[in-house]
């Protein structure tokens, strides 16, 4: 497969480069201006509308683009966070342009959406888009970047285990309900079931984010239930032929976190290189209830790289990653007194037969404190290697786009939870899977855009040297075709389409049982079966679905719009959901799957309104969203209502299917006075209900009627004054307050005291920025920011760290363990 996939990518490189480099092409260049201050916009971007292509200003403001000969309808957009896009018609006699972009802060309806089948703008779109910007990400204070990405998107929110794992959310759901991407392009697989099992990627290396609320099914397939997350990384855009680079280092005071990230490019009329590589390295974090956190240090090292083409009719992305993380694996485990943290030195029962002392918690001696303030990890942890390559190709053929991906990722993840034998990994899972995509932009008919195309994956799973098989080995093949049409006259936009989606699993038979030695489970051959115990059943299986969306959007003038979609989304059920018979040791839970079980199928309708005034800008987004054959995980009990414990000291699940219902609101409010332009307040609220609809719950409130994992209602507003020092050195000073309030959360899965109640609590953040020039055509940025000042005590109702908890009473009336003290970070990015 992968010699294939290598010719694959020749292939389609060759081809594309043989077919193009004869293409009659022209140069388009041209300035991008402040429209107040006539000063050049630096690093704005500029897009071919309804295409993928651009290019980015330079220092001086100036931009050169390739565009095909015969362009006379193309348009291009110029767009730069806290200025109004402007669009401009490619005439065939001029090819020098002025633009000049009009300051107004907050703008997020302009935007230019890269995910979806064309270039579009986000207000013509039906679908609740939310789009990020590298700026952004950078400017937030957070753990990681998905968290960053989260704290400027309403309605995305993650559950964490720890500073280092974050999961996203999209309007109450996560796991295999939200498509994580990668470029825009490549499906995230990495076994996204797992509670401790994060996203893979270089937090520094990001360019924008896009946030898709709502099914998404019709252009992604199977996962995008909830939602799709779609994080792009950084494509050089230059073309002057000399060397470009970022440098970013950071350190943060509570974990002692050490970032550092150096990005070289290289490009040329139609050639671009870029290499990447970055790391960070965290101590155990603290916070003041529990001091120092034990196992929640990490160390994690990226390195990518890039080559890409382009040329009038189009380009060829060529892309590899490396992921290597070290994990701690946080257990919650303490002295019952004292409450410090103890660490585990014996197996827990049941592990290991051969050994005459086993774990009961009670036995656990203290952690040092030199062992709590260390960047050593303790043995206990997980490794998690992730390799991506993957080739973006887009080209016109006369009036048809064609867009073709291909794309390759190798996810292995160990998890090591035996003290009396380090080396010995208790789970070892490699998932390879294979992405394909195929769609073409067929030339407007009747004011009617029209895409159709197919995508899927070919997935492998297989347990290699392991004690503990939570699922099995398995190969899966995943097809979908669509087709989607937008129409467009005067105010008015619609669009959807239909799509239908075909999945095919086969499971393969396991057998395990102890070995004479260790006494750990290990995995035996077909011919070695005697004394053994059948851990899964093969099995053959298929699920398909017909999904689609259809909305509209209605510009009632310049500033205002309104839209309404409704969307059917499809996912079919996960491994774990349907075979797993194991313990997962990073999660501390025995699942059971159901093979019988059938695909989740949603019924979202969403109405919203965006406006754009003198003064402020907002937007209002309500949502519904009923899901059939909805799949939770449910306590295993006996006849009495007991837990049923299969090994000690991990809870029992096996899932279930019902219905749901999630309704909410997501919104955005934003303040800069005309008069007063150095100053913006910037506000967002989000809210959701869920509703697990089982009728043997119904009314039982916590006992069982409310969803699991749904956040608590936010409240976030911050006030930002920017200063321009009108220097040649210092260009700018911009000062930010925040405040980030998050209700109490009484609406709890409380049944088998699977969650508790969260009370309310606000934390105050506060940064400054300054952007510097320290050499011609060079800056760096200079930021100091801190999180939660007044070091408050508080637990985010979607951390799973709170619920690690032993003890029934605690001495000094703390239970579990809270999120990150008062943190303080300077970071320095230096552009040359």
């Amino acid at each position: 497969m992968k010699n294939i996939l290598r010719v694959f990518i020749l292939l389609l490189l060759h081809a594309g480069l043989t077919h193009h480099l004869s293409a009659q092409s022209r140069i388009v260049n041209g300035t991008v201006t402040d429209a107040e201050t006539n000063s050049p916009i630096s690093f704005c971007s500029i897009t071919i509308l309804h295409s993928f292509s651009g290019t980015m200003t330079d220092e001086t403001g100036r931009f050169s683009l390739t565009i095909a000969e015969k362009s006379d309808s193309l348009k291009i957009v110029a767009s730069y966070l806290g200025y109004r896009a402007d669009t401009i018609s490619i005439l065939s006699e001029k090819n020098n342009y002025a633009i000049l972009l009009t300051p107004k802060q907050g703008i997020l309806n302009e935007i230019v959406v890269t995910g979806a089948s064309k270039t579009t703008l986000i207000r013509e779109n039906p679908v609740a888009i939310l789009t990020v910007s590298q700026k952004a990400i950078e400017r937030t204070l957070e753990d990681n970047a998905i968290d960053a990405i989260a704290k400027n998107a309403p309605g995305l929110q993650t559950v964490k285990t720890g500073p280092n794992i974050s999961k996203p959310f999209i309007n109450g759901l996560g796991y295999n309900r939200v498509l994580t991407l990668y470029d825009g392009i490549l499906r995230v697989e990495t076994q996204q079931w797992g509670d401790e099992h994060g996203v893979p990627m270089d937090d520094y290396i990001i360019d924008k984010a896009e946030v898709i609320e709502g099914p998404s099914s019709l252009m992604y397939g199977s996962d995008a239930i909830a939602g799709v997350l779609s994080v792009f990384t950084s494509i050089p855009k230059e073309t002057d032929g000399k060397i470009h680079g970022k440098f970013l280092s950071e350190y943060q005071t509570n974990n002692g976190l050490i970032g550092n990230s150096l990005s070289i490019s290289r490009g040329f009329d139609h050639w671009s290189y870029a290499l990447r590589g970055s790391e960070r390295i965290a101590k155990n974090y603290a916070n003041p209830v529990d001091g120092r956190v034990y196992n929640t240090g990490f160390k994690m090292a990226n390195a990518s790289a890039f080559v890409g083409y382009r040329n009038a009719g189009g380009y060829s992305h060529l892309n590899f990653t490396f992921y290597d993380n070290h994990q701690g694996i946080p257990d919650g485990s303490r002295d019952s007194l004292t409450r410090k943290f103890t660490y585990q030195v014996y197996e827990s029962p049941g592990e290991n037969v051969k050994l005459s002392q086993v774990d009961t918690i009670r036995n656990r001696p203290v952690v040092p404190e030199n062992q709590l303030n260390s960047y050593r990890l303790s043995p206990l942890s997980q490794r998690i290697r992730d390799y991506r390559i993957y080739t973006d190709n887009f080209y016109h053929f006369g009036p048809t786009d064609i867009k073709v991906i291909l794309g390759y990722e190798k996810n292995i993840r160990e998890e090591f939870n035996h003290p009396t034998d380090p080396d010995q990994a208790g789970e070892y899972i490699v998932l390879n899977t294979f992405d394909y995509g195929l769609r073409c932009n067929i030339p407007s008919f009747l004011n009617v855009e029209l895409s159709a195309g197919a995508n899927g994956m070919y997935q492998t799973n297989s347990n290699g040297n392991a004690t503990d098989f939570p699922i099995p080995d398995y190969h899966l093949f995943d097809i979908g075709s669509y087709v989607y049409g937008k129409w467009k006259y005067e105010k008015w936009t619609i669009a959807g389409g239909i799509r239908y989606d075909h999945r095919r699993e086969k499971g393969n038979e396991m057998y395990i049982k102890a070995d004479s030695i260790t006494g750990f489970y290990k995995q035996v051959s077909f011919s070695d079966t005697s004394g053994s115990i059948e851990q899964f059943h093969s099995f053959r299986i298929h699920f398909e679905g017909i999904t689609g969306s259809i909305g509209s959007t209605y510009r009632l003038n310049d500033q205002l719009s309104i839209k309404a979609n409704i969307s059917r989304g499809y996912r079919s059920p996960n491994i774990t959901e349907i075979a797993s018979n194991g313990l997962d040791p990073g999660a501390h839970i025995y699942y059971i799957g159901n093979l019988d079980f059938k695909p989740e199928f949603s019924l979202q309708e969403d109405v919203g309104v965006m406006g754009t005034f003198t003064n402020i800008s907002f937007e209002l987004s309500l949502f519904n969203n009923y899901i059939q054959n909805y799949i939770y995980e449910d306590q295993k009990v006996d006849a009495n209502g007991n837990p049923v414990v299969i090994i000690p000291g991990n809870k029992t699940f096996q899932y279930q299917q019902t219905n749901a219902r999630l309704y909410g609101m997501n919104c955005s409010l934003n303040f800069q006075p005309e008069s007063w332009k150095a100053f913006q307040l910037d506000n967002a609220f989000s809210l959701v209900y869920g509703y697990n609809l089982n009728t043997k719950y119904k009314g039982k409130g916590v006992n069982g009627e409310y969803l699991p994992f749904i956040p608590s209602p936010r409240w976030l507003s911050s006030a930002r004054y920017d200063i321009d020092a009108k220097s040649k050195i210092l260009q700018s000073v911009s000062f930010k307050a925040e405040a980030d309030y998050n209700l109490a959360q009484n609406r709890y899965l409380g049944l088998y005291e699977t969650e508790t109640p969260t009370p309310a609590y606000i934390l105050i953040n506060a940064s400054v920025h300054a952007d510097i020039n320290y050499a011609k055509k060079q800056h760096m940025t200079f930021q100091l920011s801190v999180n939660n000042i007044f070091n408050i005590a508080y637990q985010n109702h979607l951390s799973r760290l709170q619920y690690f908890e032993y003890y029934t009473q605690s001495p000094n009336g703390h239970s579990g363990i809270y999120n990150m003290g008062r943190n303080i970070c300077m970071k320095l990015i230096v552009s040359f």
